[in-house]
């Protein structure tokens, strides 16, 4: 199963404050059990939400928001994607994690959709497709 970590902004993330270098020493051990363990497929941080944007989309079109975006908590500064055998599998992992923020924090941990759970909505060809273009970036990386 694949899952998708997000780890949760605080102040300091939206105000870009680096991590220390012990964090990122302990974060890179991690990064590097997950490695070994073939766990972790990609992973980094993400900039502050003052350096981005947003694409709203409606029937009538698309508007852009410039960050930077309110409520620290509800964003998102950093990600894992991982291959676990079980969301038990991913908490047990989450729970080896080195503590992530200054305060407190959050991490989500969320299964990635799979081409069959879509069920008759995945036609031959829309199969074709996924595997050739999966086949593509997976050689790219």
């Amino acid at each position: 199963m694949r899952v998708m970590i997000l780890i949760k902004a605080d102040k300091n993330t939206e105000a870009g404050v680096p991590p220390s270098e012990q964090l990122l020493t302990d974060m890179m051990n991690f990064n590097e059990e997950l490695v070994s363990a073939g766990v972790m497929q990609n992973g980094d941080g993400l900039t502050p939400t003052s350096q981005g944007a947003r694409v709203h989309f409606t029937k009538d079109g698309h508007t852009v928001e410039k960050g930077p975006f309110p409520e620290p908590g509800q964003l998102i500064c950093g990600f894992w994607l991982w291959t676990v055998d079980s969301l038990d599998d991913a908490i047990a992992w989450v729970k080896k994690c080195p503590f992530p923020l200054e305060d407190q924090a959050e991490l989500e941990i969320r299964p990635l959709y799979e081409m069959e759970d879509f069920g008759d909505a995945v036609t031959p060809e829309v199969a074709e497709q996924h595997d050739r273009l999966l086949s593509k970036t997976q050689s790219a990386a």
